[in-house]
Formats: C-alpha cells, sequence, structure tokens
C-alpha cells in the first residue's frame, strides 16, 4: 500500500522544494512534478511530489489520517 501525505510547497528551486506540515519541514524532489508552484498543497510520497491538490481535499485528507491514527492509538 502507498500513502501520499499532503504537504504545503514553502520554496522551490528547479528541481526540489521544501515542503512543512505543522512545523515538520522535508526537503522534496519536484522531478516526477515540475509545475508545482510556492503554495500549493502537494501529495508527497516517499520524498516526492506526485500532484496537486485544493486546500479543501488536503485539510479532508489529513484530518481522516489523524482520525485514523487515533483510533489506531486506542488499539
Amino acid at each position: 500500500m502507498c500513502l501520499a501525505i499532503p504537504m504545503r510547497l514553502e520554496e522551490r528551486d528547479e528541481f526540489s522544494g521544501r515542503v512543512s506540515l505543522d512545523g515538520v519541514s522535508r526537503q522534496i524532489s519536484l522531478m516526477l512534478f515540475p509545475e508545482a508552484e510556492v503554495g500549493q498543497w502537494l501529495l508527497v510520497h516517499a520524498g516526492y511530489a506526485i500532484s496537486a491538490i485544493d486546500e479543501q481535499q488536503a485539510e479532508e485528507t489529513l484530518a481522516l489520517l489523524s482520525e485514523y491514527a487515533g483510533e489506531m492509538m486506542e488499539l
């Protein structure tokens, strides 16, 4: 199973960028999605941006992931 996490692109250069989520930032590759723009929400998998999503989709996805993580902690 693959999981891509929504993260906001904070800065970029030609083929890499810095994304952040909840105070955590990571350097990622933009080789698979070179048209990414600063400020966009990106789906990030294994250190690569693979597509963009809108802010509402990002918030919904993050809420579901948070809910799932909470349920897993109860097990």
